[in-house]
């Protein structure tokens, strides 16, 4: 059951980037193994229902990197802070989700955790395998394309090239992990955080029937912004006067955390000045989440709520005010 629960684990943390957002926003969520993480600016709720029926919850306050350190409110930087909390977050609830699932598998035998090393392990396969296909692979398809059709080896049209390989995998992988069963479910526990976050931002009393009204589709979900950040990337690559694969190689992987700044930034200012830059940096996202979400059953959206009363519930207890700075 250990080496099971290791493989979900895996499979799930692939899903991290699609399934939460790292944007400062009133309030946002994540998609958990049976069970939701809801965000409030300054706290955090996971609830989880259990095998046996019963729903769990771990909640607790939440800094954000600004107000720790004052260097991540500067542009660009503020996006890095808030996306590696945002994953960091995720991979606590991730976890604490992953322990429920295995707490009472087998009646009658001693509950386990899975421990601190398999954690840190599977952060680091996550890691080397997001490099691996979605930085070597397509520069490398590019560079053999390159080297049997002279033609495409001009700078610009081959980081067009390598950009459309990458988004192609993207989608292909996508596809292919939604026919999985515990994906397609996790993906049902995806809409019921959208359908309540949508319900609370609508200001109607915040229950299953009034949840189950709103659709899957949010504009603020990760979907969008991973989007984002594989056309930017596609563009930037496009500028890089790097020749050599190595090269080529090393500045994509230093250029992830700028590039997911630079994104953040993006998204940032066009949902403060809304109009069409907004709805088409939005709107391949929302095409998406089509595969990304799916409507979940009144138990699911359940499990949203009680997360999204929990988070809010700390941060009244906190004295936090509901605003986002």
């Amino acid at each position: 059951m250990l080496l099971k629960n290791i493989v979900r684990l895996a499979v799930h943390t692939q899903m991290l980037p699609i399934l939460e957002s790292g944007e400062e926003t009133l309030v946002g969520g994540q998609a958990v193994m049976e069970g939701v993480m809801m965000r409030a600016p300054h706290s955090y709720c996971v609830a989880v229902r259990k095998p046996n029926g019963e729903i769990i919850t771990e909640e607790a306050p939440l800094h954000r990197m600004s107000e720790k350190y004052p260097i991540f409110k500067l542009p660009i930087f503020r996006g890095m802070g808030s996306l590696g909390q945002a994953m960091h977050l995720g991979v606590k609830a991730l976890k604490f989700s992953a322990n429920a699932a295995m707490s009472e598998e087998e009646a009658g035998k001693e509950s386990k955790e899975i421990p601190a090393w398999i954690m840190t392990a599977n952060m680091v396969f996550s890691f080397l395998f997001f490099v691996f296909l979605y930085k070597l692979v397509p520069l490398w398809i590019t560079t053999q394309l390159a080297k049997a059709y002279p033609s495409v080896q001009g700078q610009f049209l081959n980081g067009l090239i390598d950009g459309l390989i990458r988004i192609t995998i993207f989608l292909v992988f996508l596809y292919g992990l939604s026919r999985y069963k515990d994906i397609h479910r996790i993906f049902e526990y995806h809409g019921a955080e959208h359908k309540v976050v949508f319900n609370f931002e609508s200001g109607k009393p915040v229950n299953v029937e009034n949840a189950q009204k709103f659709v899957t589709f949010h504009p603020r979900c990760g979907t969008s912004f991973l989007l984002v950040v594989m056309v930017l990337s596609m563009i930037i690559y496009m500028f890089l006067p790097f020749q050599s694969f190595a090269m080529k190689m090393a500045s994509r992987i230093v250029l992830i955390p700028v590039i997911a700044g630079l994104s953040f930034e993006l998204i940032r200012y066009a949902s403060r000045n809304g109009g069409g830059l907004m709805a088409a940096l939005t709107a391949p996202g929302l095409w998406l989440q089509r595969i990304t979400t799916q409507p979940p059953a009144n138990d699911q959206t359940e499990i949203a709520i009680v997360a999204l009363n929990g988070a809010m519930e700390l941060e009244k207890n906190q004295g936090g005010e509901l605003i986002i700075a």
